[in-house]
């Protein structure tokens, strides 16, 4: 079976845990969109921080020109150069060993100050070899950045007007950090989309995301809000995968150079 549906909002995360970027236009790279997870804030043993036990990474505005730009409330905006070259240290994220370029000096004091303890800010390795698991992913790697488990994650904004509808306040869309958005689907079709195709980029979705503590934070301050759980543990539960479902993770089948843009109709195969 197979219906029409259309790009309504795409957005890059470039630091890990910090505030995304609504985009019109992006291109599709190996790992992900462009930009996207492609640096992210390590503690002194090199494990990820996160908005689960750093809210205040949502304060955290980047901005991509000729540099990545970071910027935060009180402080003044840091300049960070794409080229920006530096020692490779070992990082993780969850289970996964990977590697990180440090990315200096000046640019751990503008970390540490807005997080307010002693961390680091370190960039994906250009020879950085990590996949999404095969389990879900398939035989062939699905090759990754920064991301928790996996490229894209995409939402369905029917879902999301549904679960807007058992809550006592509606909360936006990117509570959840999708990449890419979805609308002209009912409400939790996704659950059975096996491909999304986009003019020549095709997205195999396969894995539901289940969902942390993350999407109960207001996206811009990080602060304690509404709270999605309770009302999706009703009726998003996956015995399977022991959680909460919202989205669902995706790999790149093909496309990798390509662009997707806001309002592209996409054809959806369900399963």
């Amino acid at each position: 079976m197979e219906t029409r549906v259309w790009v309504s909002e795409l957005f890059v995360y470039p630091v890990k845990s910090a505030r995304g970027i609504a985009q019109s236009r992006v291109r599709v790279g190996a790992r992900g969109l462009e930009w996207d997870r492609q640096w992210m804030l390590i503690d002194a043993r090199g494990k990820f921080l996160s908005q689960r036990t750093h809210p205040q990474l949502a304060r955290i505005v980047p901005e991509i020109t000729d540099a990545l730009m970071l910027h935060a409330p009180d402080v003044p905006a840091l300049r960070v150069p794409l080229d920006s070259g530096g020692e490779e240290v070992p990082v993780r994220v969850w289970k996964d060993a990977c590697i990180g370029v440090d990315q200096g000096g000046p640019a751990h004091e503008w970390v540490s100050r807005v997080i307010g303890e002693a961390v680091r800010l370190v960039r994906v390795a250009p020879d950085m070899e990590r996949a999404a698991n095969p389990r879900f992913a398939g035989a062939t790697p699905a090759p990754l950045g920064f991301a928790d488990g996996y490229p894209l994650l995409i939402c369905n904004q029917a879902s999301l007007e549904d679960l807007n509808r058992r809550l006592p306040r509606p909360i936006p869309i990117e509570r959840f950090r999708p990449n890419i958005v979805v609308s002209g689907l009912p409400a939790w079709a996704e659950d059975r989309i096996d491909t999304l195709v986009m003019g020549e980029v095709t997205l195999q979705l396969v894995k539901p995301c289940t969902r942390c503590s993350i999407p109960s934070r207001n996206p811009r301050t990080g602060e304690p809000s509404t709270d999605p759980l309770p009302a999706l543990r009703k009726f998003r539960f996956d015995k399977d995968l022991l959680g909460v479902t919202f989205g669902e993770n995706a790999v790149i089948v093909r496309g990798t150079g390509c662009e997707i843009e806001c309002g592209a109709q996409c054809r959806v195969s369900l399963d």
